[in-house]
């Protein structure tokens, strides 16, 4: 598959180098729509831009209500010498272009690519940005403080962004900060650093980011602990999530740091180990990724997937799921059908064993794209047609037992 889309995507990347848009647009909605064009000719003087960072999110841009809007994209370069600046990929490239063209159905989040407005706080509540550094480089991240937390020991939860996303979008589209008010819990967001990826993807097809104590892996991990350490956080009742490119890299701090997080939750991304470079990246997109061993230390998984995602293939939650319950044995799996009022219909598997410990969680929306079920119209990659993936994720992470020592 890789070798097919490889051809178009040079096409497609030398036709926006030559300023043809409207041909590079019509050829990657084809590209995201699985078929196999042929390339127009492209411009003989059309820069090929290298590289190996891929984007996962784009294709399909939809919304609910609460907060923020999508963060601006990167600025195109000035014809001409440029000055350096991070290496693209072909991928984050032409799926940068594309994610701009909003499929029927689907929305970017208010305000287009305007910067989020600020989410309103609750009465004594906090949103404020810091920053952690080690040996694999510097990440700044946006920490949500409830109003109610006193000296309590709190839950926390890391939430790990899309690409393209920052933050204060991802807080907005989720709409995580105000339910965890009503919580009492603390909630992280690490962000992407435009300068290790232009589209601000989670490295999550990087051999180097999906280890344990190197690259990315050992930065998000770091900013927990630093926040364990610095706020009255329960270190039992630490979870994580993330959505697209950032729920592949929650998946990977789960396999990769499951004596830090009580549970993890992906929303449409790929299971732990689903590439090591960009061909593989790309098969695993758009065909699905193999399970892979996993940790024999299980993280009990909650994981949401549209079933018409055209960006990351619904078998990835397949893979997940398989991942996930490996080894474990005497599980017995629970089906149930829904539909949200004037919204998705969704089946929702649950996979426990003989004592009733429920390990994973799935849901399958059906007619749902590449977004955040559930989500608000302020924030990019939302899907207002549900079910709540927000409320569902925190009612599994508090079900679930604390992490033990």
């Amino acid at each position: 598959m890789a070798s097919q889309i490889l051809p178009d995507m040079v096409a497609a990347t030398r036709l926006v180098g030559a300023g043809k848009l409207g041909e590079a647009t019509a050829l990657i909605q084809r590209l995201l729509r699985g078929a196999t064009p042929s390339p127009p000719a492209p411009a003989a003087d059309s820069p090929i831009i290298e590289g190996t960072a891929v984007t996962v999110d784009s294709t399909a841009r939809q919304a609910l209500p609460a907060p923020a809007a999508a963060q601006p994209a990167p600025s195109p370069g000035h014809a001409g010498r440029r000055p350096p600046r991070p290496r693209t990929g072909l991928a984050e490239t032409l799926r940068g272009l594309a994610g701009r063209v909003m499929p029927a159905g689907f929305d970017h989040g208010v305000g287009g690519l305007a910067r989020p407005a600020p989410e309103p706080l609750a009465a004594g509540a906090s949103f404020e940005t810091a920053s952690f550094a080690n040996a694999a480089g510097t990440r700044d991240y946006k920490l949500y403080r409830p109003g109610r937390s006193g000296d309590q020991k709190r839950p926390l939860i890391v939430m790990l962004h899309g690409c393209t996303q920052s933050p204060d979008d991802f807080a907005a589209g989720t709409r995580m900060n105000a339910l965890a008010e009503a919580q009492g819990c603390f909630v992280a967001y690490p962000a992407q650093s435009a300068t290790v990826n232009l589209q601000k993807c989670w490295n999550w097809f990087n051999p180097d980011d999906q280890r344990r104590d190197q690259g990315e892996p050992s930065l998000i991990a770091g900013i927990t602990r630093q926040i364990i350490h610095d706020h009255p956080i329960d270190p039992s009742r630490v979870y994580i999530a993330g959505l697209s490119a950032g729920g592949a890299a929650a998946a990977i701090m789960g396999a990769t740091y499951p004596e830090l997080y009580a549970a993890v939750g992906v929303h449409s991304g790929l299971p732990a180990g689903a590439a090591s470079d960009l061909p593989s990246a790309l098969t695993a997109m758009r065909q699905g990724a193999a399970a892979g061993g996993g940790n024999s230390r299980r993280v009990p998984t909650i994981v949401f997937h549209g079933d018409q995602d055209a960006t990351v293939h619904p078998r990835n939650g397949d893979a997940i799921v398989s991942q996930t319950t490996a080894s474990l044995t005497g599980l017995h799996s629970t089906v149930r059908h829904g539909v949200v009022p004037d919204g998705h219909a969704f089946s929702r598997t649950v996979h426990a064993d003989a004592a009733g410990r429920i390990w994973c969680e799935q849901w399958t929306i059906h007619g749902a794209g590449h977004a955040w079920a559930g989500g608000s119209r302020s924030g990019s990659y939302t899907d207002p047609r549900g079910p709540d993936a927000t409320r569902e994720m925190l009612r599994f992470f508090f079900e679930s037992p604390p992490r033990r020592a």
